[in-house]
């Protein structure tokens, strides 16, 4: 796309989000997006236009797990819970797109509201509480998105459904693997949502090697990657990714949302009438990277490690990488900075591509 364009796009995206969709309930005017980009593919004149300027540059490409990724930054789990708009967000720049958290069992998630913004921030607070059809039926849906040409590498977020006692949780999390890893890129295993009751107890590393030697066995060739919070200690931090290493994941996924309400710019009487859930976008930056960071000096170099938290330009992403990521993943800033963010990002990377090779 060509930077007029974009400026264009984007300075309208910033006044529809300032006049309409900041004034809306979030989770009404996420859907409301969801649908124009779940029918891009099925308009020709979109679709050929995102198909010329939205696909990722080849420079920017990276392969690890054995799946070649067409650039290194992608689309964090949340945006497409029930994988219902994977080829519409490739379209639109994206390398590969995690869907999910998908559950076993089909939920409705918690009660609404259920999203907040936090627009001084550049941020959210979520408790949405894997809201999903289910992995049976998102399964049928990515079988067919898996034969677009020129698709995304797809990723596969799995949890626990809320109805299964934590007890249980190892067979319930086989279900979803038996069912989504023949159509998936990758499985994430999430361990470390806020918002499902009991969910980040399985990061205690006695429950948590049955449940990931069980997956990866479960998954056969797809590879395993375990998504961890950001509000774990060092010392935990360095035992989850040292039994990622002794059971030979594919990788580590670093960070999910945060509990934690400082540092921030809205005032603290608003935050907390948003009440429980985890928070996501730039403020969880900070410590997203240092979690990076040293999960990098745990695991081998060959090792994927995927870094999301407080993405929000091409230099964050840059940062990212050089800290040791070996692929970058956004969501919340999806939300701010409009359909042509993920374009932008991989244009500016090219662009940096192209001076380094020019110095070398």
């Amino acid at each position: 796309m060509t930077n007029f364009a974009e400026i264009i796009i984007r300075n309208g995206y910033r006044v529809v989000f300032r006049t309409v969709f900041a004034n809306m309930d979030p989770e009404r005017a996420h859907h409301l997006a969801f649908g124009a980009i779940r029918m891009l593919p099925q308009i020709p004149l979109l679709r050929g236009a995102a198909e010329r300027y939205g696909r990722p540059t080849a420079a920017d490409g990276v392969t690890t797990m054995g799946i070649h990724f067409p650039s290194r930054f992608g689309l964090a789990a949340g945006f497409d819970k029930d994988a219902k708009a994977v080829i519409g967000l490739g379209l639109l720049g994206f390398g590969h797109v995690e869907v999910g958290t998908l559950t076993a069992k089909p939920q409705p998630g918690n009660d609404r509201p259920r999203l907040f913004r936090l627009i001084q921030d550049r941020a959210l607070i979520n408790r949405m509480g894997f809201n999903n059809s289910g992995a049976a039926r998102a399964a049928r849906r990515l079988e067919r998105a898996r034969r677009f040409p020129g698709r995304p590498v797809i990723g596969v977020n799995i949890g626990k459904s809320r109805v299964v006692a934590v007890e249980d949780a190892v067979e319930d999390y086989l279900d979803s693997t038996r069912m989504l890893a023949p159509f998936a890129d990758y499985l994430a295993v999430n361990v470390s949502s806020p918002n499902t009751p009991g969910l980040r107890g399985l990061q205690e590393i006695d429950q948590l090697r049955p449940l990931l030697r069980g997956v990866r066995q479960a998954a056969g060739r797809v590879p395993v990657l375990v998504k961890i919070a950001p509000d774990l200690t060092d010392d935990q931090i360095d035992a989850i990714a040292g039994l990622a290493v002794e059971l030979e994941l594919a990788g580590v996924i670093a960070t999910n949302t945060t509990i934690e309400r400082s540092g921030l710019t809205t005032s603290a009487s608003e935050v907390e009438a948003m009440g429980a859930g985890g928070l996501s976008g730039a403020p969880v930056g900070e410590r997203s990277l240092a979690v990076l960071r040293r999960v990098r000096r745990t695991v081998p170099t060959a090792m994927c490690v995927i870094a999301v938290g407080g993405v929000t330009t091409e230099a964050d992403v840059e940062a990212r990488i050089a800290a040791g990521a070996t692929l970058v993943q956004g969501y919340t800033a999806f939300l701010y900075e409009g359909p042509t963010w993920a374009m932008r990002i991989n244009r500016l990377r090219k662009r940096r591509l192209r001076r380094a090779a020019k110095r070398a």
